[in-house]
């Protein structure tokens, strides 16, 4: 065997191993951050319940309609998160054509759009379903549940550790 092949071969056993062990450390990332979506989810499904106080009527319409919404709004965060980490990748904006940065300025503007389209689509999903004052108390409890997970998990560096 040659001095390359053998440095070539070498090179990728090395590369292979740590692959290898760092293969489990990326899972567990993944799943720690499942883990936590799935968490702060019930969380907000125990908030809302407690916050709407819904009739057993109420609660079978709203339930349904509110959970193809977030299955919406999950397939459109993903979409975003998905062009956010293109955008990232890229190390320094001059390196982008005048056209290549229109085109990311207005896929922002284009998700924020269809972010707003399924909110209003839901709206009225949920206005022509259920008495407006409920409709009312769930955008309130919506924004009440933001406030309350930003001061748990942000700003009191509360945060979960993984087991």
């Amino acid at each position: 065997m040659t001095l390359h092949r053998h440095f070539k071969y070498t090179l990728m056993k090395q590369l292979l191993v740590t692959l290898l062990f760092m293969f489990p450390a990326l899972v567990m990332a993944q799943k720690y951050t499942e883990r936590m979506n799935d968490e702060i989810e019930a969380y907000k499904i125990g908030f809302l319940t407690q916050k709407l106080d819904l009739s057993a009527d109420e609660a079978k319409i709203f339930w349904p309609i509110y959970n193809n919404w977030q299955k919406e709004q999950t397939a459109l965060r993903k979409e975003r998160m998905q062009k956010m980490i293109n955008y990232r990748k890229i190390a320094e904006i001059e390196e982008l054509s005048d056209t290549e940065i229109q085109n990311l300025i207005e896929n922002s503007f284009s998700i924020k759009q269809r972010e707003l389209n399924l909110e209003r689509k839901y709206y009225y999903r949920l206005k022509s379903s259920l008495p407006i004052k409920i409709v009312g108390k769930f955008y309130r409890a919506q924004e009440a549940f933001k406030k309350e997970i930003l001061v748990k998990y942000r700003f009191n560096n509360a945060r979960p550790q993984p087991n």
